[in-house]
């Protein structure tokens, strides 16, 4: 059994990696559960690995994996899902004419949805707009929720700091829609497509990058599009 601390740390790392597709900071944690420390956030996180909830991943800036929850946030998940009438806006159009580049086929037998890889997203200075599918990969369902998908392969190390390295693969939700510190493809000038944290600042646009050598890039509304919010990761070691 959990004690409350160890619950809401929990739920906190669970709802951040459904929101942004990467656990939170250390210091994100330590102020959410209002703590003096990081120690006890340390100490949190053993525990609840140690009961088999989450694993930390060796060698990698934010690397929790969450393996499992407890029934009553299992519950509670269910209950949001089905009371949410949150319905995605896709963008049509925005993605090139390929064997199916916006449909996603079912692999039952492994509970995976195969998601067409669109090529390369720019983790640096932006770099010219996707244009084609390279390949597919296979994503698990708890990944996806409503809406079309699609999946970019990382180049560059801007975005390093939210745990997304140069070749990781990043999974994106269609919307041209976006708040204030989602994760998101914006396209620049309609020609060059970026992974930037999104940010609205005195009427302007900012492409944040998570990476103290990278400056943040702030535009006009007109000229930035988005195209997808990050809503998860795929490393291969």
């Amino acid at each position: 059994m959990l004690t409350k601390k160890q619950l809401d740390l929990l739920e906190f790392i669970h709802k951040r990696v459904q929101r942004d597709g990467v656990p939170p900071s250390f210091d994100e944690m330590k102020e959410a559960l209002d703590l003096r420390s990081k120690s006890g956030i340390h100490r949190l996180i053993t525990a609840l690995e140690e009961r088999g909830f989450i694993r930390r991943l060796a060698h990698r800036a934010r690397a929790l994996e969450i393996v499992k929850l407890p029934d009553a946030m299992i519950t509670k998940d269910r209950a949001k899902e089905k009371s949410s009438n949150f319905s995605p806006r896709v963008i049509e159009g925005d993605k090139p004419t390929a064997p199916k580049p916006r449909g996603a086929m079912n692999v039952e037998s492994l509970g995976a949805v195969e998601l067409p890889v669109m090529g390369r997203i720019a983790a640096g200075v932006p770099i010219e707009a996707i244009s084609e599918v390279s390949h597919n990969v296979a994503v698990p369902q708890s990944m996806l929720g409503s809406g079309e998908h699609y999946a970019l392969e990382v180049n560059g190390d801007s975005m390093i700091d939210a745990g997304i390295n140069d070749g990781d693969v990043v999974v994106i939700r269609e919307t041209s829609t976006a708040e204030t510190g989602d994760i998101v493809v914006a396209l620049v000038h309609e020609q060059e497509a970026t992974l930037k944290r999104f940010r609205r600042q005195n009427g302007m646009i900012a492409l944040e990058a998570a990476n103290p050598a990278y400056e943040t890039r702030v535009y006009r509304d007109d000229q930035v599009r988005v195209q997808g919010k990050l809503v998860g990761l795929i490393r291969t070691y």
